[in-house]
């Protein structure tokens, strides 16, 4: 699997997280950095079972 640079922002309400470099829309969110981390890592999963290895 391909890896990729994920950022994670603060905001006020709690964390955003995507990826660099990956074709399509892929987000993730939670109340706390870890929890948007682990939530952008499975929407990336989602996206690959979803759309195939060409979408990356």
């Amino acid at each position: 699997m391909r890896n990729f640079r994920i950022i994670v922002e603060r905001y006020s309400d709690g964390y955003v997280g995507y990826p660099l470099g990956l074709k399509g829309i892929v987000v993730g969110q939670g109340d706390t950095y870890e929890e948007a981390l682990a939530d952008v890592k499975s929407a990336i999963q989602f996206h690959i079972e979803t759309f195939g290895r060409e979408a990356l």
